[in-house]
């Protein structure tokens, strides 16, 4: 019986979507199973950029790529993000597919994904193959596909994050919001941590390796199997409930039951959230519908920038504290292998390939890559001590000690470099990691939260979408100025030490900012 009436409302509930009613109804609680299912996309998604942090470097290598290429690679997509992220996230707000809002572009985003693996993965062997003879051009074709794939994979992988914050919070009631991002987090450190293990494995000398062709094909088959499964498990996980159409519109106008809660200048988002005064004065509904008409008809790339500019303070401060936490975070991780190989073991990743200098170089590589393992496995542990904490220190001191401990933890290691006390100091960057994953978009979760219980919805078109791509953005903007910076602040220096040191002044800074400027819902 419980099953049945479980299915009659949830029946119901998407019949209440169909009409437009979900900008302020309740959604029902969501099972611990449905849950997970949602956050398997962060663990695929997370297990690929692992396995692109551990061959994306010898795969640009083997092509022959200029170093003078090497900033454009990495600045390609993160520019692309930082201008577009945005207009995704506006159309999301307002897409009309009957699939829902948001699934259609996490679909779209993750078949770009795929593609952007198997032209950076493959596309050197692909062109081997067409072009059989040794050539200038052989070599031009395959840099060029690789760096495509590289930008293509970035950019679609930093893109999906947004739409999947978004989906989750228009699916899930406000308890469900905050354990749905306790999830993705635990789920993002598993997925990292599995990707960098099978990462760390030779398959070169193994029989599925010379089954495949090479190391790249084999880690390319497992990254399609692992996140085609969780793209699948994730778009099946949570029914998504489509925005009405303006027949529905037109419909639900002549209802004789009276004026329905309709969109309230943009902020729709046709799935779950809560009824509160379902019912409203007609004149506050034909103002509401025709806010939502006007700002769908002008949404232009002019009107969007002047809708994240009018945001209201404290999610401006939220996004410049995410952009100096993922600053600090993004300095430190890059350079994190390179400064073990360099600063740690003393190696020179310039000498002779097979010279003792170059392997304690490579040694000390492949010991970073395990310290980047220990930070996704803590990343997860941590995530799941956050609920515990939460009701002690509140997100106020999670965000607190996030920055704080990697502050500290990276400045330690910075000055005095040692392996063993590293590799234990890397457990902060998955407090960091995990803190970064979770903290600021349960913050806004809790703002928009609290616009419905004020009945001060957002206007001027601005949607949970917008919200969440504006601080997605945020990380684009920080890779834009890692990439540009920390080059010039390595030459001055002469040694990459100064990466670990500025990670960790621009996280203790960012820990000030975030105690002074951040607002925390009471």
């Amino acid at each position: 019986m419980s099953g049945s009436s479980g299915q009659t409302e949830i029946q119901k509930y998407m019949s209440l979507a169909k009409f437009g009613l979900f900008d302020h109804t309740e959604p029902p609680r969501r099972s611990v199973g449905r849950l997970i299912m949602h956050s398997m996309a962060m663990f695929g998604r997370e297990f690929c950029y692992a396995v692109e942090a551990a061959y994306v470097t010898p795969v640009l290598l083997s092509v022959g790529l200029p170093k003078s290429l090497y900033s454009i690679v990495w600045l390609i997509s993160p520019i692309l993000g930082f201008m577009l992220q945005p207009v995704v996230g506006s159309a999301s707000d307002h897409c009309k597919s009957r699939w829902g809002k948001r699934r259609p572009y996490i679909l779209t985003l993750g078949i770009m994904m795929l593609l952007g693996m198997a032209l950076y993965l493959n596309g050197d062997a692909v062109i081997s193959a067409v072009i059989t003879k040794p050539s200038k051009k052989l070599t031009i074709w395959a840099v060029t596909i690789t760096m495509l794939g590289v930008a293509l994979f970035d950019f679609a992988a930093d893109f999906i994050d947004g739409p999947i914050k978004a989906y989750l919070f228009d699916v899930c009631s406000h308890q469900d919001k905050e354990r749905g991002l306790h999830y993705h987090a635990l789920f993002t450190g598993f997925g990292g941590a599995l990707g960098y293990l099978l990462g760390a494995i030779d398959w070169g000398h193994l029989e599925l390796g010379r089954l495949l062709g090479t190391e790249f094909q084999v880690m390319f088959f497992f990254s399609a199997l692992v996140f085609t499964t969780c793209l699948i498990i994730h778009l099946c996980s949570i029914p998504e409930a489509p925005l009405c159409d303006n027949q529905e519109d037109s419909t639900l106008q002549h209802l004789p039951q009276g004026p329905l809660l309709m969109q309230n200048g943009g902020y729709t988002y046709g799935s779950l959230e809560r009824v509160k005064n379902a019912f409203m004065r007609t004149e506050q509904t034909e103002l509401a519908t025709a806010k939502l008409g006007e700002t769908q008809s002008k949404m232009t790339m002019k009107s969007l920038l002047k809708t994240i500019l009018s945001m209201p303070p404290h999610y401006r401060y939220l996004c410049v504290s995410h952009l100096i936490g993922w600053t600090a975070f993004l300095s430190n991780m890059l350079f994190f292998t390179d400064f073990m190989g360099q600063i740690v073991y003393h190696g020179d990743p310039y000498a002779p390939r097979n010279s003792t200098s170059f392997l304690i170089y490579e040694r000390g590589v492949e010991v970073g890559c395990w310290g980047l393992c220990i930070n996704s496995v803590f990343s997860s542990l941590y995530s799941y001590f956050q609920k515990v904490l939460l009701s002690y220190v509140g997100l106020k001191g999670l965000y607190i000690m996030g920055y704080l401990l990697f502050g500290l933890g990276t400045g330690f290691i910075g000055l005095f470099p040692n392996v063993y006390s590293t590799l234990v100091l890397c457990a902060l960057f998955g407090v960091m990691s995990s803190t970064l994953y979770t903290v600021p978009f349960q913050l806004i979760a809790e703002y928009h939260q609290e616009e419905e219980d004020t009945g001060m919805a957002s206007s001027g078109g601005r949607g949970k979408g917008i919200d969440c791509a504006a601080l997605t953005c945020m990380v684009q903007l920080a890779q834009i100025l890692v990439g540009v910076g920390l080059g010039f602040l390595v030459i001055s220096a002469g040694s990459v030490i100064v990466v670990v040191i500025a990670a960790s002044a621009v996280a203790l800074f960012g820990c000030c900012f975030t105690a002074l400027f951040v607002r925390y819902v009471e």
